[in-house]
């Protein structure tokens, strides 16, 4: 298998800044922080703090085995292609010191993980412990950054889609809210790289259980605290195009989902629908089978797997005027009723308190392809006023939600804000006067107030207090978090 001395995971610009501190350079302190939500997905007004616990290990785990076990000639052949890729010699002596020493001389301070800040307020902090160590601040600044950004915006995107979810169940099926985990179903892993199938899937996690993100499990463990006699999410039985086709083309649809019932006789069964004429399955198929999907021991849930995901789910609105010239919504074919619509024809179920339709606990429906959080509400509106409650569909939130995002999404960055030189201390910060004041970074020592608001150019003492805690420090992790700890976090500011 692939793998990299730990020292190339930075950027190539990085490798001259020890020599360009200030000189007698000994400490250097930043801050991790989203600083901007001009770019956030409708409704966002806060980031969730989440991931550091996770990105720390990673790193720990990553120099452990990728560079202070490596015997030292390997360790240090880094220097030599530094020289060959810089065109000069390159001292590379501080990576020996650090090889000698064995352990990352960083302390981190991070924030309670399951919390909202708003932007400007510094997640994670970090400083070496050692003096003549400063330069590792700003090495690890790109490690720190590729693995911070994606949890946690993959965690406040997945928070709003739950109040999202929260708001229109209580609207209309209040009596279900522990259908609200299940609602919103991760379906990115095929879309994302082996870390972002891991940092997003748990990102996701925080808020709800439903997940095909296999890797979360044993995530949340190594990192997150969870037992290993239990699972953090859950998922169902469900079929894929390609063993559809294999039935389809062998023994017909119909007679697929009989078989299927039948291999499958308990329990939620999900069965891609879209194959070849997802009206027909619906309109046909389903109705032959009606006793059978009745009797059975479980759920069957349709999926729909393309189109316009709110036209599919809700019916298109196709305008007409009836005989007196007044307009109206066409109703006269499948796609105008849509997915919720017929299978409530077909098979009925209740009318709730509230009055909303919800479908009979035997059938059910699910689409994957294309959600985002303007679809969602869109969904849920337009079920509500066809008088169905949210609750009769899951909505499948893909690589199309948790891929189209970088670290400007919610403008991370890792800025030094502080350094310590001959014994004397400076606050530093940037404030480019070409910039909107996006960029302007803090300055200082920084203590989180309980208010979230920042003391900046804390003292020594003041920046002990607030609500950054130390998480790591000299090779040893301190204040962990369990993934139970931060959801229940979230549910209280939902």
């Amino acid at each position: 298998m692939f793998k990299i001395n730990s020292l190339y995971l930075t950027d190539g610009y990085k490798i001259g800044h020890k020599q360009m501190l200030a000189e007698g350079t000994n400490y250097l302190y930043g801050t991790w922080i989203p600083r901007s939500i001009k770019y956030a997905p409708k409704g966002i007004k806060k980031i969730v703090s989440f991931g550091q616990q996770m990105t720390v290990k990673w790193l720990h785990d990553e120099f452990n085995e990728n560079f202070f076990s490596l015997n030292k000639h390997e360790a240090l052949s880094f220097t030599r292609d530094m020289s060959m890729y810089l065109g000069m010699d390159f001292n590379g002596c501080h990576f020996e010191d650090l090889y000698h020493l064995g352990y990352l001389p960083i302390k981190v301070k991070s924030l309670p993980e399951g919390i909202e800040t708003p932007p400007n307020v510094p997640h994670m902090t970090f400083v070496n412990t050692k003096p003549g160590f400063a330069w590792l601040t700003l090495y690890l600044e790109t490690l720190i950054s590729s693995l911070s950004w994606k949890p946690s915006t993959s965690a406040t995107i997945a928070l709003q889609y739950k109040r999202n979810a929260v708001k229109w169940v209580k609207k209309t099926d209040r009596n279900s809210e522990g259908l609200i985990p299940f609602l919103c179903h991760d379906f990115s892993a095929r879309g994302l790289n082996p870390w972002d199938m891991i940092s997003s899937g748990l990102g996701h996690a925080t808020s709800f259980r439903g997940s095909d993100t296999l890797a979360v499990i044993p995530a949340a463990r190594y990192f997150y605290h969870e037992p290993n006699h239990e699972v953090c999410i859950n998922s169902v039985n469900a079929s894929e195009h390609s063993v559809s086709t294999t039935k389809i083309f062998t023994v017909g649809e119909k007679q697929m989902l009989s078989d299927w019932m039948k291999t499958f006789p308990n329990g939620i069964l999900s069965i891609v629908a879209d194959t070849f004429d997802l009206w027909k399955l619906i309109t046909e198929y389903l109705p032959a089978l009606k006793d059978e999907i009745l009797s059975r021991d479980g759920k069957l849930v349709i999926r729909p797997d393309s189109g316009n995901p709110v036209d599919i789910i809700c019916g298109e609105r196709r305008i007409t005027t009836d005989h007196n010239g007044e307009l109206k919504y066409a109703n006269d074919e499948p796609k105008h009723k849509g997915v919720i619509e017929l299978l409530w024809d077909i098979f009925g179920g209740i009318i709730n308190d509230q009055g909303y339709k919800v479908l009979d606990s035997h059938i059910g429906a699910i689409y994957g392809d294309s959600i985002t959080i303007e679809r969602q509400e869109e969904i849920y509106e337009r079920l509500s006023m066809k008088g169905f409650a949210t609750t009769n569909i899951v909505l499948g939130v893909g690589s199309f939600t948790y891929q189209y995002n970088t670290r400007d999404t919610f403008g991370f960055a890792a800025k030094g804000s502080w350094f310590e030189a001959n014994g004397v201390g400076y606050d530093i910060y940037k404030d480019p006067v070409t910039d909107d004041g996006t960029k302007k970074s803090l300055r200082g020592r920084i203590r989180v107030n309980e208010d979230f608001s920042v003391t900046t150019g804390a003292s020594e003492e003041e920046e002990k207090e607030g609500l950054l805690r130390i998480i790591y420090e000299n090779g040893v992790f301190k204040n962990t978090n369990t993934l139970e700890d931060i959801r229940e976090r979230l549910e209280e500011t939902v």
